[in-house]
């Protein structure tokens, strides 16, 4: 490795020392900034039925909002190991004021190997990712009129008017274009799945299904639990916790088990004593609610990020590639939501601290492009 002289050291130093004095102002903006938190919900827990795709959700197959023209080719794929990205949620906001995006969700999909998130943030650090455009997590948004060709427009009727394109029979998150050779009734997004449900048992199958056997929901047991996004604010639920742990009835996520362990080989990983010192200011915020799976600012907020390192600065944050209009930080989403997809604690599993998603500022409609991706940036424990 090429050596840096003192100059360059100082340099350095100066730098790093105005982007702590930044985060220390970002941090005392942050504490004053209202925020939506999501929280999980089994679906067998809801006192009312939901009506999908006009749902927030995590887990599972993704509620497309536009049943037909969902994304496809390498938009579906990890841009490093050309493997099927898997859902991770969506949020769904119901807009009725505005003609354009009466409906608007946003879709969070990564890549299930820490490999390849390692390499993304290390695109990120060496501030390669835009030039290469190489993504382990894809992010897309998806908006219609009130006025469109799958839903009512009364408010009321909201059952999609067309059944959709046919999904992948293993995983039911995209499109199923490649069809089974044998059956010719099971569809497939990707030779990857088409391999894994022969492996589980399509083989011996093949040649007795028909069209009418073909299944309805995808049989992989690799999709992660199923929940919805419940919301509430951030002083509203810190104000709940508090009530409950005065009434000894406070639950923490995880408390004295596997999470406490996620937390503290978390510290460990943190070499640098900045990191290890926002780690602590981050861990200290989240334990207000420690429930929470997602973080949703309202107005023109700031990420909450548990490493000093590793932050974007403004041009880090590419300009929307449909519109050229800036991006503006919509969501992060957070390390809990790994244990709610019982996701196993160990080296080589999959783990994030953070993933903060940007999207257009102006949520632009200027292409035909139904599925418009955009802007995810990973910080790894």
């Amino acid at each position: 490795m090429a050596s840096i002289s003192d100059s360059g050291h100082l340099l350095s130093k100066l730098k790093l020392k105005e982007e702590n004095n930044d985060l220390s102002s970002e941090e005392e903006e942050d504490d004053e900034e209202e925020v939506l938190l999501g929280f999980v919900e089994k679906m067998e827990d809801l006192s009312d039925p939901i009506v999908p795709p006009f749902v927030s959700k995590a887990g599972g197959a993704p509620e497309w909002l536009d049943p037909i023209n969902l994304p496809t080719g390498s938009s579906c794929l990890c841009d490093f190991c050309s493997e099927p990205l898997q859902f991770v949620l969506q949020d769904y906001l119901d807009n009725a004021e505005s003609e354009s995006s009466c409906h608007r969700a946003v879709y969070v999909f990564t890549c299930q190997s820490i490999a390849c998130l390692l390499k993304h943030q290390h695109q990120q650090s060496d501030n390669q990712l835009e030039k290469t455009s190489l993504r382990s997590v894809k992010v897309f948004r998806c908006q219609l009129p009130l006025i469109n060709p799958f839903y009512s427009s009364d408010g009321i009727n909201k059952a999609p008017s067309a059944r959709g394109v046919a999904l992948c029979c293993w995983c039911g998150t995209w499109k199923g274009d490649k069809l089974c050779s044998g059956c010719k009734s099971i569809r497939y997004c990707s030779k990857v799945h088409q391999a894994m449900h022969w492996r589980s048992g399509h083989k011996s199958e093949c040649k007795r299904l028909t069209n009418s056997d073909m299944p309805r929901k995808a049989p992989s047991n690799t999709l992660w639990p199923e929940y919805v996004l419940s919301f509430d604010s951030e002083c509203k639920a810190k104000a709940e916790a508090e009530q409950s742990t005065d009434h000894g009835n406070v639950s923490l996520l995880g408390a004295g088990d596997e999470f406490d362990g996620m937390v503290n080989s978390s510290m460990h990983n943190f070499e640098g004593h900045d990191d290890k010192s926002s780690w602590a200011s981050f861990e200290a915020r989240m334990a207000k609610d420690p429930n929470q799976v997602l973080r949703c600012p309202k107005g023109n907020g700031k990420p909450l990020w548990p490493r000093l390192s590793g932050r974007p600065t403004k041009s880090d944050i590419p300009r929307c590639r449909y519109c050229s209009g800036p991006l503006r930080f919509e969501f992060q989403i957070m390390p809990q939501l790994l244990y709610y997809f019982h996701v196993e604690n160990e080296a080589d599993s999959l783990d994030w601290a953070t993933i903060a998603v940007y999207t257009c500022d102006a949520s632009c409609d200027k292409t035909n492009v139904v599925y418009k991706e955009e802007f995810a940036w990973v910080q790894l424990q």
